[in-house]
């Protein structure tokens, strides 16, 4: 049967070749439609294809309408592996805390279960959307921060090999937190002046800690100056840009990312266009520019699919997002297109993850 692709669900079956208008050969007869095949057929705008017929019995839910409280096939299997590296990083933070140092072989074994069970995952809205809780938020940013940081890497070029030690970098990039006061840390409130210095020592705690570990190195560096800016208003030294290792700009941008996405219990977690907006903002100064638009061009993307409500009440469905028109994608309302890019007079209120 030919069905036009918001309407295909988990679990159809291509029954003849898919190819874009360019004819390109984009999936084979045969092909078991899961979340990633459906996203590629919407990122090659085709519009139709011809499905197998369903059984009478299919109960799945239609792919588009997938929400974050329903988890999709994979997460089972991927949750304890993320739960086994947030308890991985709080005890690395114990024994940073207890002996001053950390194992470098404790690091790869906590983290690299996270690169091989998550390399493939690109969905990275909906993925860390589904793992998030409320609960060890601490340790969960770390790990996020070092999977956010292992995808920035790849899209920025970097090899294999340096990806993940670039990873490893962003998942011990609070590892000085350990020497902060617990109730300073998990503080409700506004922090007075003192505490708020007091917490920004975590930066120079990290980099005694891991160059105690395993000596100067990317690690450290990267401890030390996340919490720079290149214009300057960072701390703890005020680099600016030029003065910045450029994986400390990477990590930067996987840590504000992070905390902004985060439902931490004193803070309302945000709508995810609105912190890609945010980080938009920040490029022209506090974060670094190419780095910044590399990782909201590949972020993007990840909406399409998703159900969106516009300012003046109409609930569409994102079918494709533009190269430079970040926020302003094509938006399918009923039986009609909305091309927000050319419609500027509306804008997205929010995104239904």
């Amino acid at each position: 049967m030919r069905i036009h692709v918001t309407e295909l669900i988990e679990g159809d079956k291509l029954s003849n070749d898919t190819f874009n208008t360019y004819g390109l050969h984009v999936l084979s007869k045969g092909t078991q439609l899961k979340e990633k095949e459906i996203a590629t057929l919407l990122r090659h705008q085709i519009d139709y294809v011809d499905v197998d017929a369903r059984h009478a019995d299919t109960t799945e839910v239609p792919f588009r309408t997938i929400e974050s409280g329903i988890s999709p096939r994979w997460l089972p299997a991927v949750e304890p592996i993320y739960q086994d590296a947030i308890n991985g990083c709080e005890q690395l933070f114990l024994e940073a805390f207890q002996n001053g140092k950390i194992d470098e072989d404790d690091v790869v074994q906590t983290f690299q279960p996270l690169v091989d069970n998550f390399r493939m995952e690109r969905d990275v809205v909906s993925m860390l959307l589904l793992l998030n809780t409320k609960d060890d938020y601490t340790y969960q940013h770390s790990v996020q921060v070092g999977m956010l940081a292992y995808f920035l890497a790849s899209w920025l070029d970097y090899g294999e090999e340096e990806a993940v030690k670039i990873g490893q970098a962003g998942f011990l990039h609070d590892i000085g937190k350990c020497r902060i006061q617990e109730g300073i840390l998990n503080k409700p409130d506004k922090l007075s002046s003192e505490e708020y210095e007091s917490i920004k020592l975590h930066t120079i705690y990290g980099h005694q800690i891991i160059t105690e570990s395993f000596g100067e190195s990317l690690a450290s560096i990267v401890a030390l100056e996340h919490h720079e800016r290149v214009d300057g208003s960072g701390y703890p030294n005020r680099l600016t840009g030029e003065d910045m290792h450029p994986v400390s700009k990477i990590i930067a941008v996987a840590d504000v990312y992070s905390a902004m996405i985060s439902s931490r219990v004193y803070q309302k977690k945000r709508d995810l266009l609105y912190v890609l907006k945010e980080l938009h903002r920040m490029s022209f100064s506090e974060l670094d520019a190419h780095t910044t638009h590399t990782f909201i061009k590949h972020m993007i993307p990840n909406f399409i699919g998703k159900q969106v409500e516009l300012e003046n009440g109409e609930v569409g469905t994102i079918i494709m997002t533009h190269a430079t028109e970040f926020f302003c994608p094509l938006i399918r309302i009923d039986d009609r297109f909305v091309d927000l890019s050319v419609e500027r007079q509306l804008q997205i209120m929010h995104v239904y993850m």
